[in-house]
């Protein structure tokens, strides 16, 4: 027994003490060095072991070359999300600039909107009292001129202006630019009214019939208008001192009938001299030029 345990003692420190018989991969040894079956045994078991080992590596490699996969798309991932918040980032800035611009759009558009409403506002106001101007002058014309016959003088509102129409026959005779003593009487009463609303702008306007006409004086019936609306604005001017920048001379010869020329009363009709009157429209240019 005694030998038996020696000899254990002496094969474990041989082996213990040399190089171990192969490592993995190595060729194998000869049987002649195998010396026991046990020995044999662990021999086997380091080859399991080996291959073990051999397929842990294969397995860890290609672990490692996926962690390689993993931490490439990691990393392309992290990029395409940096990139993505900075795009974001870039997107909210620019909603933001375009957000600021709409409001300060906004902003000045409802204070031109304002300013709109405000002078439109302000033009109602001036039209309303120059309605309420040329109404009260309608008045005073039509109760200064109760005198005349409706057939030889008229007074209407037209588009926001008074037209004091009279005939030729209250003013003129036949192809003539002289006025008549009556008529001078209407135009009397007419510059009395006109001097105390010095607010109000005065277009004298000559019509005749479609009757040609041409003398030593007048060529045709355009020119006999505009000297019949021309010797109401000097009687004006000169004998009433009414303002001349308030007054126009025109004439519009037979180019704007009353009437249909095709009968005596028709063209009696045509045969007049209108004298337009317009609150100044000062204010209201204003506005408009605002």
């Amino acid at each position: 027994m005694k030998n038996v345990v020696l000899l254990s003692l002496a094969i474990v420190t041989a082996f213990s003490s040399c190089k171990p018989i192969y490592r993995c991969g190595d060729a194998k040894p000869e049987k002649k060095l195998i010396v026991t079956k046990r020995i044999k045994n662990v021999i086997q078991e380091r080859d399991l072991l080996c291959n073990t080992v051999s397929v842990r590596d294969n397995q860890i490699t290609k672990m490692e070359e996926q962690i390689v996969g993993l931490n490439e798309k990691i990393s392309k991932a992290e990029k395409q999300y940096s990139d993505l918040i900075s795009e974001n980032l870039s997107q909210a800035e620019q909603y933001s600039i375009s957000l600021k611009q709409k409001s300060e759009e906004l902003i000045a558009k409802e204070k031109l909107l304002q300013d709109r409403e405000k002078a439109l506002n302000d033009l109602q106001q001036i039209i309303s009292r120059q309605d309420s101007v040329t109404k009260r002058l309608n008045d005073i014309l039509r109760k200064a001129l109760l005198g005349f016959q409706s057939d030889e003088l008229s007074v209407e509102i037209k588009n926001g202006k008074v037209y004091v129409s009279m005939s030729d026959k209250l003013l003129f005779k036949s192809g003539s630019a002289s006025i008549e003593a009556k008529g001078k009487e209407a135009i009397k009463v007419l510059a009395d009214v006109l001097d105390k609303n010095s607010d109000i702008d005065i277009l004298v306007e000559g019509h005749t019939d479609n009757i040609p006409i041409k003398t030593s004086i007048y060529h045709d019936n355009w020119d006999l208008s505009v000297s019949r609306a021309t010797s109401i604005v000097r009687i004006l001017t000169e004998e009433y001192k009414i303002a001349p920048v308030r007054l126009t001379a025109s004439g519009k010869g037979e180019y704007s009938p009353k009437s249909l020329n095709s009968t005596p009363e028709g063209r009696a009709n045509n045969r007049r001299t209108e004298i337009i009157l317009t609150p100044k429209l000062d204010e209201i240019m204003k506005l408009i030029n605002y």
